[in-house]
């Protein structure tokens, strides 16, 4: 019984933890590459993903989680309700809402001592990306996201150079991601796994995530999409580039679990509120209503995730 919960609960998170995250990694990747058939992006993906699970858990003797599961141990007794988390982010996911998959899942299987340190990470997380993404659009959104700039790029054969860029900085900010967030997908699995179960976990990854690109990412894709230029290969690349290297720096500085999603959303919170403040002021009250939106449905994933927290302590 406990191995069967263990197994759907594995399932469940890799679907609904890659699904609600697509859009952090893979968003700007599938929209700019619409034209593309979903299988290529799909290999490119997988492709990343095997090697960064492989490395993990030759690197780390069986842990595919990077060490951040270390401090959150597997439950002795796998009981059935330790399933709601996973559960309920599923529906979340199929509604389109994008949460923190880290507070949903790993809440559950917490102290509140390093509950209190994943967010505390991730509140700051936000701000500094944030911050980072207002710097950094100040200083290039004239030169490289005006309508000129970008009319000029569709028109000049650099733009192929910028498609490989893409590629590049995408498989660069995925690997990153997956580093974060494999403690995520992995949580209700031993943590020192087998060859065996490694194959297995990686088998059923690939077909989950088949079935997701296929989807173009299914109705959380459509906050990427809302984005100014987003489809835009040149934006998607620098999108990419910011958000991999702010992940590099701050999601390694310990082996902490943290939000990527509020990361991502500040960075794209930024990014919007340069934009628009240098290339559009007539949209400002637009842009801190879509700011304040993005905001309050990553919220809500918090705010679920302790509640469920709390019901499953009063089942235990």
């Amino acid at each position: 019984m406990e191995l069967m919960i263990g197994a759907i609960g594995f399932i469940i998170c890799a679907y609904a933890v890659i699904a609600n995250d697509v859009i952090q990694t893979l968003g700007t990747f599938m929209a700019s590459n619409h034209n593309l058939k979903w299988w290529w992006l799909w290999l490119f993906a997988v492709t990343i993903l095997s090697a960064t699970l492989i490395y993990g858990w030759v690197t780390h003797s069986g842990d595919v989680s990077y060490g951040r599961l270390l401090n959150i141990p597997l439950p002795e007794n796998m009981e059935w309700w330790l399933l709601l988390a996973p559960l309920t982010l599923l529906v979340i996911t199929r509604i389109g809402i994008p949460v923190s998959t880290t507070f949903m899942i790993l809440s559950v299987f917490s102290t509140g001592q390093i509950i209190e340190k994943m967010i505390l990470k991730s509140v700051y997380g936000y701000a500094l990306s944030f911050v980072f993404a207002i710097v950094v659009y100040v200083i290039i959104s004239k030169k490289f996201e005006s309508p000129l700039s970008l009319e000029k790029l569709d028109k000049h054969s650099r733009k192929h150079y910028w498609l490989v860029a893409q590629w590049i900085s995408t498989g660069f900010l995925w690997s990153q991601w997956l580093i974060q967030d494999f403690a995520n997908i992995f949580v209700f699995l031993p943590r020192q796994l087998s060859l065996t179960e490694l194959l297995l976990a990686l088998s059923v990854i690939l077909v989950l995530m088949a079935y997701i690109f296929k989807k173009r990412g299914g109705k959380i894709q459509e906050i990427v999409n809302q984005k100014s230029n987003t489809k835009n290969i040149r934006s998607a690349t620098i999108i990419d580039l910011i958000y991999g290297v702010f992940l590099f720096i701050f999601g390694n500085l310990n082996t902490v679990p943290m939000s990527t999603t509020w990361v991502f959303i500040g960075i794209l919170a930024g990014r919007e509120l340069a934009m628009t403040y240098l290339l559009n002021k007539n949209k400002i009250k637009y842009t801190y209503i879509i700011i304040a939106k993005d905001l309050g449905k990553v919220n809500i994933g918090l705010m679920v995730s302790v509640v469920i927290a709390f019901i499953i302590q009063y089942l235990k």
